[in-house]
């Protein structure tokens, strides 16, 4: 591994919190229940005046921080914003056997109960729109507005298969979790373009790995396999009934969410 002056990833990350510290907004961790451990970023807890909060729910790849830098900064003036890690990203863990998404979204429900948080708007993008929907469903009293960005939710088994053949690959974990430079730049020509992943050096994308989709390799395979969405060729998204009672369409489902722009 590059020493840490030397990784870009490492300096990058090191920018980040740079960014998240002067939006107001510091790294906390809470015990939810007796099994799970949620770090997130949020504001000050001795801050006493309440804003609207708004919660940032990441996707199947590098931890929080890496995702949500510019909306923490855009929107961060005027909300309380809580930008969480989702169980085996970044510092969050459980011992628990659960691995599906609903997991995943009582696990933050139960992070915003413990920071005081009762009603909050939510955004998720990919696999963190699978658990802004679960959020949304299971408590449409608390969940004001549900933004679902990039998000699947209504996909099925055949289009996870049909992810790993595009992309050579035996099954879409070896696709999302890279253990090497050749498929960290398959996984960057999926997800970006094919000429951005070819101008990368492989130490570049080795120190990536290392830093981003090693750890917890095990149980992230684990958050895959334990995947409700998508399980069939059957989509079950049933429509949303959030307390505000606005219904917008989204992938010929109706559902109650905001529309939002970033």
């Amino acid at each position: 591994m590059l020493p840490s002056f030397l990784s870009f990833v490492a300096l990058y990350e090191s920018y980040l919190r740079r960014c998240f510290i002067k939006s107001g907004l510091s790294q906390q961790t809470i015990d939810v229940d007796g099994e799970t451990t949620l770090q997130f970023w949020g504001p000050s807890p001795a801050r006493s005046a309440r804003r609207p909060a708004l919660v940032f729910l990441h996707g199947f790849g590098p931890k929080a921080i890496w995702q949500w830098r510019r909306q923490a900064q855009h929107f961060a003036p005027e909300f309380d914003v809580y930008v969480p890690d989702l169980v085996f990203f970044g510092g969050s863990t459980t011992r628990s056997a659960e691995r599906s998404e609903a997991f995943q979204a009582a696990s933050v429900g139960k992070l915003l109960e413990r920071a005081g948080v009762e009603r909050y708007s939510v955004v998720g993008t990919s696999y963190g729109g699978f658990v802004a929907y679960h959020m949304a469903r299971m408590w449409p009293d608390r969940v004001e507005k549900a933004v679902i960005a990039s998000s699947g939710i209504n996909r099925r088994r055949s289009h996870g298969a049909e992810m790993a053949r595009r992309a050579e690959a035996e099954s879409p974990a070896d696709v999302m979790l890279p253990e090497t430079a050749a498929s960290m730049r398959r996984l960057l020509g999926l997800a970006v373009s094919r000429r951005v992943s070819g101008l990368v050096p492989d130490f570049v994308l080795n120190d990536v790995i290392r830093r981003l989709y090693s750890e917890n390799r095990k149980e992230k395979i684990e958050l895959l396999r334990g995947s409700t969405t998508g399980k069939d060729d059957t989509p079950h998204v049933s429509a949303l009934q959030q307390a505000s009672g606005e219904e917008g369409e989204v992938g010929g489902h109706r559902e109650d969410r905001a529309r939002a722009s970033a």
